[in-house]
């Protein structure tokens, strides 16, 4: 593995600069949808068009890179203020992966971060953002937005409760994730594609990732059900309005 400095190089070279990263290459399946969910209209405009305007009110980013599967168009009909890189993979692991191979040959160095973040958590806010950047930028691993478990945790066996978990340090795992970029693409090179986060890349190295407070509202879009879900939350966030209360189960589903 390569020995990748946990903090910046200290010639003066450069500060570490921050980036995130989109992967934005899967097919929906469990959605419903006609297309891939990331690209169903919520709230007057494609779901992943809100998570990227996120991002973009973010003044920290130095810019943000979307990983799309190939032969993907359908950036080509946007604006865009953001890098697109069509080399999405089979798999969430290997999407981030290429994505970060991007990011160097687009000028990114090693020990700067990455945020990667799921195109489907649209719900995301500009606060989320900086609030985990401000709580990893100084940490020697990183960290991951997560939501700590308020419901009661059962184990099963054939369809019935086989026992109750204590959920005292159990956490919901959201995103963005936040790691140096080259500490990463070493994580996921060795783990392989069956590491279903950022997160479970770099603990299988033996580290241990900052976990910092997220929102119940920060979900996954995932299944039919969601959608009108994170749909009333646009619509009350663009009224100023009283947001929905959103079931703390919806953190479980997709992850």
């Amino acid at each position: 593995m390569t020995d990748y400095p946990k903090n910046p190089p200290a010639d003066g070279t450069s500060d570490p600069r921050f980036w995130a990263l989109i992967p934005c290459a899967g097919t929906g399946s469990r959605a419903g949808s006609d297309g891939p969910k990331q690209y169903q209209l919520l709230a007057g405009q494609p779901m992943v068009m809100h998570t990227l305007a996120a991002f973009a009110s973010v003044g920290r980013i130095a810019n943000t890179a979307v990983v799309v599967a190939e032969g993907d168009d359908f950036f080509a009909s946007q604006i865009a203020t953001y890098l697109i890189a069509n080399c999405g993979g089979f798999t969430r692991a290997s999407s981030v992966f290429n994505g970060l191979e991007f990011l160097l040959q687009q000028g990114a160095a090693a020990h700067d971060w990455v945020l990667v973040h799921d195109a489907a958590r649209c719900l995301i806010t500009p606060g989320q953002i900086d609030a985990l950047i401000d709580a990893c930028a100084a940490d020697d691993v990183g960290g991951l937005l997560a939501h700590k478990l308020p419901d009661t945790l059962k184990s099963e066996v054939a369809g019935r409760v086989a026992g109750t978990l204590d959920r005292s340090d159990k956490w919901l795992a959201q995103t963005p994730q936040m790691f140096r970029i080259g500490a990463l693409a070493d994580a996921l090179r060795l783990a392989g594609d069956q590491v279903t986060d950022e997160s479970s890349a770099m603990e299988a190295l033996g580290l241990h990732p900052l976990l910092v407070p997220g929102s119940a509202q920060n979900f996954k879009v995932t299944y039919p059900e969601d959608f009108a879900l994170a749909q009333a939350v646009l619509i009350a966030r663009s009224r100023g309005s009283a947001l929905p209360m959103t079931p703390s189960t919806t953190g479980l589903k997709g992850e």
